[in-house]
């Protein structure tokens, strides 16, 4: 009687499946903090990657670890456009670019402007990566108003007031006119100038009075803010 081979365990695909279920995490934390911002839940991000709580908490414990990957990345890439900003040969243009290319990121990603609003969520990246940012935002500033063409008055701590006043149109004309902090960031950036001069065009036109009616009619008040 010949002696059976002892059995061979199969290989287990693990770090391939492991991968591919960390991409589809990633994806969907994108999407739902995106639009929900960081009040979402793990569970809601495992709903919408199609995968059980369990795994997603196995990628990622805690909610913080998960945004901690997902937006030290975003920050840098910020931090990149302030750099870039700096070497513009008009201090004011490249101030202005940076406000405008700064809104554009963060007015499409309401878990971006929760995270450059709020010490409340990520902890050792996140904060590096914000702290990296500051210096780089006062030097363009600071450079714009020794040209005399930024008012003299303004500190760094107004920007993220600034920021949360566009946000707030955001969120707030959303359903009927998405592109409607445009024109209000056009107005903010002519206020932001030394010297009243030639008004800046527009880049859409004043919302009608019943667009206003049906925002007015379809606004709830956050959840998050709520009593």
């Amino acid at each position: 009687m010949t002696e059976e081979a002892p059995a061979v365990a199969a290989p287990r695909p693990l770090r391939r499946d492991a991968e591919r279920n960390r991409r589809r995490i990633l994806e969907s934390a994108r999407v739902i903090f995106g639009r929900r911002g960081l009040d979402a839940t793990l569970d809601d991000i495992a709903h919408h990657a199609g995968l059980g709580v369990g795994t997603v908490y196995r990628r990622f414990p805690s909610k913080e670890h998960l945004v901690e990957a997902m937006f030290a990345e975003r920050l840098d890439e910020m931090g990149e456009l302030a750099r870039k900003a700096l070497h513009a040969t008009d201090p004011w243009q490249g101030f202005v670019d940076f406000l405008w290319q700064a809104a554009e990121l963060h007015t499409d990603d309401r878990g971006l402007r929760d995270i450059l609003l709020s010490n409340a969520f990520g902890h050792e990246h996140v904060a590096e990566a914000k702290a990296r940012i500051v210096p780089l935002v006062t030097q363009l500033m600071e450079r714009a108003q020794a040209a005399g063409q930024l008012r003299a008055d303004l500190v760094p701590t107004d920007l993220p007031l600034l920021n949360q006043m566009i946000g707030a149109v955001t969120e707030y004309t959303a359903h009927a006119e998405p592109q409607a902090w445009r024109r209000c960031m056009a107005l903010l950036i002519d206020g932001l100038r030394a010297e009243p001069g030639r008004a800046s065009e527009l880049p859409c036109p004043g919302l009608p009075l019943d667009v206003i009616d049906q925002v007015m009619c379809t606004w709830r008040q956050p959840r998050h803010q709520q009593t």
